[in-house]
């Protein structure tokens, strides 16, 4: 399993409104950037992830997990883009926020702190053990 994480603004796509899709997830569509593409073209289902919402409280607010891999984005005729679709898995007991994520010991090199503007990114194992225990939080 790989792990990552997906940003969204809150006024945009909220976490409540993922957690509101159930089973069937969301399309995680809209993405325009080669990077974050490629992250989506390299998963897997069964990834998890961290939704974090960002710009409006930035912080990390949910789990997430990959139900289908990279297709065609359906809100684009351009055959450049394609995405996952993901569903909420649970909440985290507490938030944690970019500046907690930039204070803690081990995540100094993770992509949230270092690539603050990239939409989805990879997150290591051990920074996912160590943002989960800072969630109070053990993945189902």
């Amino acid at each position: 399993m790989n792990f990552w994480l997906f940003k969204s603004e809150p006024d945009a796509w909220s976490w409540d409104q993922q957690v509101a899709r159930g089973e069937a997830g969301e399309e995680w569509g809209g993405v325009r950037n080669y990077q974050a593409r490629n992250n989506m073209r390299a998963m897997k289902v069964g990834d998890r992830g961290f939704f974090y919402h960002s710009n409006i409280g930035k912080e990390i607010v949910g789990i997430v997990e990959v139900i289908r891999t990279s297709a065609p984005d359906s809100t684009t005729d351009d055959p450049r883009w394609d995405c996952v679709v993901i569903k909420a898995v649970q909440s985290v007991k507490r938030p944690v926020s970019l500046d907690d994520c930039k204070a803690a010991p081990g995540l100094e090199n993770m992509a949230l702190v270092k690539s603050t503007r990239l939409s989805v990114q990879p997150v290591t194992e051990k920074e996912w053990a160590i943002v989960c225990d800072m969630a109070q939080t053990k993945p189902d």
